[in-house]
């Protein structure tokens, strides 16, 4: 079981839908999210001050469709230097079209595992559980 994901979604119902999922899969103990990309950069630059130390996201369900920042803004800045130390969480793009282009694009991050189409469903997770060995 993951420690903590992070659902970037502009969505709401898609968001609700991804945390029930998850829950309900014992996949993560807990999940977080962030309506489009320039919020979850927030998060992240948050958690750098932080003295606390908080838990980051071992993973990252990314929708790249979004509004203020979409998902490919998202990772241009995420796979910065200036986001380095976060750079061990794992990302799978989230999208509702398959676009080959999106595909051959998404091949160019190495931080994405997996590119996959809305909605989570258990049987994903299941998936995901195999690939990234819990």
């Amino acid at each position: 079981m993951l420690e903590q994901i992070l659902c970037i979604d502009d969505d709401p119902i898609t968001l609700m839908l991804c945390k029930k999922v998850i829950s309900k899969s014992s996949f993560s103990k807990e999940i977080i999210t962030a309506q489009n990309g320039e919020e979850a950069l927030h998060h992240f630059n948050t958690l750098k001050y932080d003295k606390n130390k908080a838990s980051k996201p071992e993973l990252i369900f990314l929708d790249l469709n979004m509004p203020i920042m979409g998902g490919w803004e998202f990772l241009d800045h995420f796979t910065s230097p200036a986001y380095a130390e976060f750079n061990t969480a794992n990302i799978i793009v989230l999208s509702s079209t398959i676009n080959p282009e999106d595909l051959a694009k998404a091949k160019k991050y190495p931080i994405i595992i997996d590119f996959l189409s809305k909605p989570i469903t258990q049987p994903m997770l299941e998936y995901l559980k195999k690939k990234i060995d819990l």
